[in-house]
């Protein structure tokens, strides 16, 4: 039996919402795509969301809005995917990396400050695994900086911070509907915002810059005419992806229920294994549990993280390591002159972890045999 990193939840429901749309005759961005940012809009709380094509669009876009421009720069932090920082370098403005907590994997808050300058312009947080990062702390530097802060959420759909919406918390917030993602429109993103003129600035820019929609152009609704405001990018959604993101809504917290559920599973066989550090949530957070990611404590094994990871494999679970720290990266590390010896934290956190398989449609059988493979490996490798 092998057991995939991830499998998404499609359910027949969801094949009937996209053949449907498909039969329909319109395809691209619709009454569908108004209906998922009015669904989703209710759903995180938020004034306005804008659907777009990829998590990754939503940042863009999202910086765009509050325009970054050449030679700002942007506070990020140093373990997260690409899409995080190369949005900040569309603008010809520079990503500053900033170490991460050992406990968390999300941005130290006490070393932001020191990475402002009189260039800086926003601040991006990335909600690691799906754990919301100290957005509180983190609003009352920007507050104090006069700067922006851009939540990406990939991970924390369904998340909760201090009792409310993630969303709720920042100037915007970035989903994500990537295949893996807590909820799937195999590509796809949403801003969600509460500032009107941000909202309607996104509206635009997501399909060439053009002030009224495609479809409201070639449907009752409108006509022929169209004017370009500005240069604006392709980053509209289908409908057949928004068809598929109002299904997969509605079930978003049955989804997190189960990916919960795994989570305690996991939490109870890994806690007294000395050479298994579990995830530490920190108080008043509800996460997302996007992912599951176990610290090796590789000082009390004799293999290292990397071959922790093949052993997996050979049982017939596939892992993953989310991330390789950004300044890792040639790009990063010619363009930016970042060393590993900068990020402490990161390098430590970055060779001790692992993110095992944790999704809706995990049989119990499934997660026993991943219990049981890591298990089995660090106790026949203890030291």
């Amino acid at each position: 039996m092998k057991i995939p990193f991830h499998k998404p939840c499609i359910t027949d429901r969801d094949v009937r919402a996209v053949v449907k749309c498909l039969r329909n005759g319109w395809l691209t961005m619709g009454n569908m795509t108004i209906e998922f940012e009015n669904a989703f809009k209710k759903y995180v709380g938020s004034h306005y969301t804008v659907a777009v094509s990829s998590g990754t669009a939503a940042l863009h876009l999202a910086l765009e809005a509050i325009g970054l421009k050449e030679g700002d720069e942007v506070i990020v932090p140093a373990m997260t995917f690409t899409s995080t920082a190369e949005v900040v370098c569309y603008f010809k403005a520079k990503p500053v990396f900033v170490d991460i907590e050992k406990s968390t994997g999300n941005i130290d808050v006490s070393q932001i400050e020191k990475k402002i300058t009189k260039r800086t312009k926003a601040i991006i947080p990335v909600d690691y695994a799906g754990q919301p990062a100290d957005l509180n702390d983190i609003k009352r530097i920007a507050n104090k900086n006069n700067l922006f802060i851009i939540v990406d959420a990939a991970h924390s759909l369904s998340s909760y911070y201090k009792g409310k919406r993630i969303s709720r918390a920042a100037d915007m917030t970035c989903f994500s509907f990537y295949a893996t993602k807590t909820l799937t429109t195999g590509e796809g993103g949403m801003v969600a915002t509460n500032n009107k003129r941000w909202a309607e600035r996104i509206r635009i820019m997501r399909l060439h810059g053009i002030s009224r929609d495609a479809w409201k152009r070639r449907s009752s609704r409108g006509g022929w005419y169209y004017e370009v405001v500005s240069p604006g990018y392709k980053y509209n959604i289908s409908d057949m992806q928004s068809a598929l993101g109002i299904e997969q809504l509605k079930k978003v917290d049955s989804m997190w229920r189960k990916r919960t559920r795994i989570a305690e599973r996991y939490n109870k066989a890994f806690r007294n294994i000395e050479e298994v550090t579990i995830p530490y949530i920190k108080g008043h957070r509800q996460p997302s549990w996007h992912l599951y990611v176990i610290q090796l404590n590789i000082d009390t094994i004799k293999i290292s993280r990397n071959q922790c990871i093949e052993q997996l494999k050979k049982t017939g679970v596939c892992v993953g390591v989310h991330f390789i720290p950004l300044y890792r990266h040639p790009f990063y590390r010619k363009k930016f002159g970042y060393a590993i010896s900068q990020f402490p934290n990161c390098e430590w956190v970055y060779k001790r972890i692992i993110s095992l398989p944790i999704y809706p449609s995990m049989t119990k059988r499934e997660v026993t045999k991943v219990i049981k493979a890591v298990t089995n490996i660090v106790s026949r490798n203890r030291r």
